[in-house]
């Protein structure tokens, strides 16, 4: 008696003060949305240099005038099958704060296209519901119900765990790269 059984509670505890503008993409028919302070840039899908024995969902890294920056692939990150890209592809540059502290690491994920920027008010999120099992997503910070549709808020600082940024820390990310002869 008096224990705690895990994933017996219906909600996760949410972050306050979600609301606010957000940047919608999104992953095939999923809506996916982002705080608009976190985003650098929004830029078309270009050449990315793979780098050898990272994880799947980590196509490589991109230069950006003169920052190399590695890039994440959402759909493989999330699980879900790789899709062919369109002229809607791109990739959005965002500040996400490393778990250790410190100066914050620019990362570039890949999205299959990006929609608006929204003013998301509280009363229209909803917390993460519960979906059992020991299964836990704490990169969503919750639902927003906005124009009929569900958008999903992602704490883009949760992504990726500790040891998968402590990972793309190891890219040579945030270097400034070699200048290219034309």
């Amino acid at each position: 008696m008096g224990q705690m059984v895990k994933g017996a509670e219906t909600a996760r505890p949410q972050a306050a003060g979600r609301q606010g503008k957000y940047l919608v993409f999104h992953l095939g028919r999923e809506e996916f949305a982002v705080a608009v302070l976190k985003v650098r840039e929004i830029m078309g899908l270009q050449e990315i240099t793979e780098v050898p024995q990272t994880p799947h969902y980590v196509r490589g890294v991109i230069n950006l005038r003169g920052k190399v920056i590695p890039v994440v692939d959402l759909r493989r990150k999330f699980g879900m099958p790789d899709a062919e890209a369109t002229v809607r592809t791109c990739i959005v540059v965002l500040q996400v704060q490393r778990h250790t502290g410190g100066d914050p690491l620019l990362m570039g994920v890949i999205v299959d296209g990006v929609s608006e920027v929204l003013a998301i008010h509280e009363q229209d999120i909803e917390d993460t519901p519960s979906f059992g099992g020991g299964i836990e997503l704490p990169y969503v910070l919750g639902l927003a119900k906005v124009k009929g549709r569900v958008k999903i808020l992602l704490d883009i600082d949760q992504v990726m765990t500790a040891q998968e940024l402590a990972g793309l820390e190891h890219l040579p990310a945030g270097e400034e790269a070699a200048p290219t002869e034309v």
